[in-house]
C-alpha cells in the first residue's frame, strides 16, 4: 500500500535551492545573481534563509570565494538532483507547446552566426513574427540538456541520447590573406612554404600546430604569434594585413580584400543541426529548427 506522504511537515522554497546550488556551481554570490538574473543581495539572501531553515551552514568564505562545508557538500547532489527533475519538466512541458510564439535560442559558432543566421533570421521575423529568437554567437560548446539553448549548430554529432540531430552539407576552411600581406612574404607555392607565414590562431594550445602536422605541414609557435579567440576578430585582423587566416570557403570567397592561398590546404567541416529530444515537438522549435535545415543544407 502506497504511503500517504505528510505535505505539511514539508515546507520548501526551490528559489533558495537553486540559489545554492549555482552559487555552489559559480563560487560567488555575484556570479550566481549573474547566472540566475538577480542581484547578489538576493541570491545572498535566499542562500542564507536556506541556511536558517535547514540549521546548518553550507559555504563558508575562503578569500574572494566560497567554499562548501560538509553539510552543503552533502547536501549539494540531493539539490542537483532536484535541478535535472525541474529541467525535465519544463523541457516536457516545452515538448507540449503547440503554440507558434515563444522564445528560441540558437547557439552558433561566430562565423556561421555572422554569415549564414542573418538570412534564415529575416525569413523567420517575417514568416513568424511571434518567434521572438535569441542568439548566442560562440565558438564555445552550450548545453543543450540544461536549457543553455534550444537548437545548436555544431561541428560534432551529440553523444547524448535525448538530443537528435540532422547532418547538413559539409563546409571547407581555407586559408586567406590580404594581397598586402602577401607582398611581405617570399612567394607561397607549396604548404611547406607556410613556414615563413604568421597564422591567426585561437590560443596558444598545439591545436592549430597538430593540424596542420596532420595535412603534412610542419610548423612551429612562431607561425602564432597573433592569438584572438573570437573567429570575427581573426576575420578583420586578416582583412587588416596581419596574417592568414583560416575560414569557411564560401566566407573567404566573397570577401574582396583577401584572396585564397595554397587551395589544396583545406580542412572539411561538418556540420550538425542538434535539438533536444523533447523540445523538437514544440512547433516554434520545430520551425526554426525545419528553416535552418532548408537553408543550411
Amino acid at each position: 500500500m502506497h504511503k500517504r506522504m505528510d505535505w505539511r511537515a514539508i515546507r520548501f522554497d526551490w528559489n533558495r535551492s537553486r540559489a545554492f546550488l549555482v552559487t555552489a556551481e559559480e563560487g560567488t554570490f555575484s556570479a550566481a545573481g549573474e547566472a540566475l538574473g538577480l542581484s547578489q543581495p538576493t541570491v545572498g539572501r535566499q542562500v542564507a534563509a536556506l541556511e536558517e531553515e535547514l540549521g546548518v551552514a553550507l559555504f563558508e568564505r575562503v578569500g574572494s570565494r566560497l567554499e562548501l562545508t560538509g553539510a552543503g557538500l552533502e547536501l549539494l547532489d540531493h539539490v542537483r538532483a532536484m535541478a535535472e527533475a525541474a529541467t525535465r519538466l519544463s523541457l516536457s512541458a516545452t515538448g507540449q507547446s503547440t503554440s507558434i510564439e515563444g522564445t528560441v535560442v540558437i547557439t552558433a559558432s561566430e562565423l556561421i552566426s555572422a554569415f549564414h543566421l542573418p538570412p534564415v533570421v529575416r525569413d523567420l521575423r517575417r514568416t513568424h513574427p511571434a518567434i521572438e529568437l535569441e542568439l548566442v554567437a560562440s565558438n564555445a560548446v552550450r548545453d543543450l540538456l540544461r536549457r543553455e539553448a534550444d537548437i545548436a549548430i555544431r561541428n560534432t554529432p551529440p553523444e547524448h541520447p535525448d538530443l537528435v540531430a540532422r547532418r547538413l552539407s559539409d563546409r571547407r576552411a581555407r586559408l586567406y590573406a590580404s594581397p598586402a600581406y602577401l607582398e611581405t612574404l617570399p612567394p607561397l607555392e607549396r604548404p611547406e612554404d607556410l613556414v615563413h607565414a604568421e597564422i591567426l590562431a585561437f590560443d596558444r594550445s598545439p591545436l592549430m600546430i597538430d593540424g596542420f602536422r596532420a595535412m603534412g605541414v610542419e610548423l612551429g609557435p612562431e607561425n602564432f604569434r597573433v592569438i584572438a579567440a573570437n573567429h570575427l576578430v581573426q576575420w578583420e585582423l586578416c582583412k587588416g594585413g596581419v596574417g592568414l587566416c583560416m575560414v569557411m570557403q564560401e566566407v573567404g570567397d566573397a570577401e574582396p580584400r583577401v584572396v585564397p592561398v595554397l587551395p589544396e590546404v583545406a580542412i572539411p567541416i561538418p556540420m550538425w543541426l542538434i535539438s533536444h529530444r523533447e523540445l523538437r515537438t514544440s512547433r516554434r522549435i520545430r520551425v526554426v529548427f525545419d528553416a535552418l535545415a532548408e537553408a543550411l543544407g
